[in-house]
């Protein structure tokens, strides 16, 4: 009788041994499907991620993050490689952060082909924009002007060419819209305007 219980328990011991390692196969397996997808996911370049911005969602919230948007796409149009397409694309998302005003000044044929010619000229001279700031939150300039809201501030491009470095001050102004958005009036650079 002892033996026939001894050889219950294995057989009851050898079936819980079992079931843990069907359970333990079945995660192993479901776990190396799911890094595999992981790894299948092709990876975006610069350009989609700027051109991915949902502005509708998360359009920036001060004067300061919209001309830092603005930097981040300058600095993508400026020094990434794009197809033509991709060019158009980038020229049409950035006039989301600009004043209707801003817009109507140039058809958009005039504004790509501006656009253009700005960034070939740098490309011809190997310069590209390292990186850029903006000046501190405090630094803003709030004022009205016709009855708009408006905000004046500094963003600093560092140009480099080789390892020569130059740095580019610009001054931008902002208006806000209808919606309370901070949209870019115009922008020139900063000994320009004084």
């Amino acid at each position: 009788m002892k033996k026939k219980k001894n050889s219950g328990i294995r057989v009851l011991i050898v079936g819980i041994v079992l079931v843990c390692m069907i359970i333990g196969y079945y995660y192993y397996l479901s776990n190396k499907k799911s890094d595999t997808s992981k790894e299948t996911q092709p990876e975006t370049t610069v350009v989609q991620d700027i051109l991915l911005y949902n502005f509708e969602r998360n359009y920036p919230p001060s004067p300061k993050e919209v001309v830092k948007l603005f930097g981040e796409f300058a600095t993508c149009i400026h020094n990434e490689d794009y197809t033509e397409e991709e060019f158009i694309a980038l020229a049409t998302k950035v006039q989301e952060l600009y004043d209707e005003d801003l817009i109507a000044n140039q058809t958009k044929e005039q504004y790509i082909e501006s656009l253009r010619w700005d960034v070939n000229q740098l490309k011809e001279q190997d310069i590209v924009i390292s990186s850029y700031a903006t000046s501190a939150s405090t630094d803003v300039d709030f004022f009205e002007h016709n009855g708009y809201e408006c905000a004046r501030l500094y963003c600093s491009f560092t140009l480099r060419r080789g390892t020569s470095i130059e740095m580019a001050n610009e001054i931008f102004v902002l208006r806000k819209d209808k919606e309370g958005h901070w949209k870019i009036l115009g922008w020139a650079l900063a000994e320009d305007e004084e």
